[in-house]
């Protein structure tokens, strides 16, 4: 009979996690790498002509022939949160001071409510993850990168000098990718750390997530 393991009480979930931290718009990963993350809008590509998709097609070429570092293209389908827009419907209709109007707020209120529930209508959200590894960056020379390889507890925590340097090189990454997304008429925005957080938050807690939303990062305790 296999023995059961007992979790050790009081341990947080984050110790599990492959993320050591989320500052100043940067995931910070426990292997030292760092990660900046677009959030990327679409376009209909079958609505375009002939001639539209081809321009398409080959600025995509153009813009994997001009990588020359990983990315990672993450296509995440929540259930659509309208509780802002309810919100404000709510607040028109207890300043609303005709009757009549007031009753149709109401119920057009509940009937998006009601839409949105029963249809579970899913948005689709469309990001890219730009890395940065310090320990292979090609513009550092041999023993820079063998002095982080051998110190592989977070060296980027320790220095924030080299953090900022670091961000630096990471933001070069972003631009580009930015520059080469807008070819393809998709327009891209960095990600901030208060939705960074609520990212991830939703990636590990996706049914909490739709139970307990997220308040905001300055109210939070993070541990350090």
């Amino acid at each position: 009979m296999a023995k059961k393991t007992a979790s050790k009480p009081g341990v947080p979930s984050q110790r599990y996690l492959d993320i050591a931290e989320i500052k100043e718009d940067v995931v910070v990963m426990k292997d030292g790498t760092i990660r900046a993350v677009l959030l990327v809008s679409s376009i209909n590509f079958a609505l375009k002509s002939m001639d539209e998709q081809s321009a398409i097609v080959q600025a995509y070429m153009q813009f994997l022939n001009m990588l020359d570092f990983p990315i990672q293209v993450v296509i995440q389908s929540r259930r659509m949160n309208i509780d802002d827009y309810l919100s404000r419907l709510g607040e028109s209709e207890r300043t609303q001071k005709n009757d009549l109007l007031r009753r149709q707020i109401a119920d057009y209120r509940e009937y998006v409510k009601q839409l949105v529930e029963l249809g579970e209508i899913m948005q689709k959200r469309f990001y890219v993850v730009v890395p940065l590894d310090p320990a292979t960056d090609k513009q550092k020379g041999f023993w820079a990168r063998l002095g982080e390889i051998l110190t592989p507890s977070v060296a980027i925590r320790l220095s924030e000098s080299r953090f900022q340097k670091n961000k630096e090189s990471l933001m070069l990454r972003v631009n580009s990718i930015i520059s080469g997304l807008s070819s393809m008429s998709l327009n891209a925005a960095t990600l901030d750390t208060q939705s960074l957080i609520e990212l991830y938050y939703t990636v590990y807690n996706p049914e909490l997530f739709e139970a307990q939303r997220m308040t905001d990062v300055g109210k939070l305790q993070l541990e350090g």
